[in-house]
């Protein structure tokens, strides 16, 4: 037994042990831990997007845990086992690899994603979209559902078409504006949200991580500005919009020159 292999089963009987004699982990079923599961899922996504590797390791881990949780209860109720899990996983895998475990020929990795989903059809899945969960995000599902569309051709041929399409929906956007319909506008909103996440897909860029690196820096820059304007002490709603413009200016530059 390899020392990694010697890790998971410590990690099991760990499980094992806790189960039958920690108040806490006795009591919990899947319903209870699905929040605390969401909530690792997204401490592991923070650590993903500022690329810390040390934060990955401690998050995957905690994940890991999650894993080895729903199992146990799941074995408790004579539903399935770790071991379930693994093999299922690992059929699954080689059987949607047929490049690498069987003789069918691919050119790029946009041929393996469309057999993945001609499989997945040939599996039972009712429709190209019907994999892309219901309680996603709005922006990581809308991604999704465009990259399940690519998987059968609906896409465009390059990426002016796509900006193209931005400069419709924003015209669009601007007509129900000048209408003041309310339902509209939020619904034209929506369409130009939707071009602008196709639009980063063609730029190879994962619309919700560069979201977030914008949230984060404007967090950062923020608490910034914050702290130099209130350091004399007064508050910061002393001081109108061009006197924090021009803080913020100056922690902008100050960024990029040290960058």
């Amino acid at each position: 037994m390899t020392e990694y292999a010697k890790s998971f089963e410590r990690l099991t009987k760990i499980m094992d042990e806790l189960r039958e004699n920690c108040p806490w982990d006795k009591k919990q079923t899947i319903q209870t831990l699905r929040q605390l599961t969401i909530e690792e899922s997204y401490e592991l996504v923070d650590a993903i997007t500022d690329t810390n590797w040390k934060g990955i390791q401690e998050e995957l881990g905690d994940l890991l845990l999650h894993i080895v949780f729903y199992s146990k209860i799941a074995s408790e109720q004579n539903q399935f086992n770790i071991e379930d899990v693994i093999e299922n996983v690992c059929n699954k895998l080689v059987h949607r690899h047929p490049h690498i475990y069987s003789n069918t020929k691919v050119e790029n990795d946009d041929e393996v994603k469309r057999n993945w989903e001609n499989l997945k059809l040939k599996e039972g899945k009712k429709t190209i979209l019907s994999g892309v969960p219901q309680s996603l995000p709005a922006l990581v599902k809308a991604l999704r559902l465009q990259e399940k569309a690519k998987q059968v051709g609906f896409e465009w041929d390059h990426i002016g078409q796509v900006k193209d399409k931005i400069e419709e929906e924003l015209n669009e956007l601007q007509e129900v504006i000048d209408l003041k319909d309310q339902d509209k506008i939020e619904d034209e909103f929506g369409d130009v949200l939707f071009s602008m996440i196709n639009y980063a897909r063609f730029l190879n860029i994962d619309p919700e991580n560069a979201l977030e690196r914008t949230n984060k820096k404007f967090i950062r820059r923020f608490n910034q500005m914050e702290k130099n304007l209130t350091s004399d002490g007064k508050a910061l709603t002393d001081y109108n919009l061009n006197e924090m413009d021009a803080s913020w200016n100056e922690i902008k530059t100050n960024e990029q020159k040290n960058k």
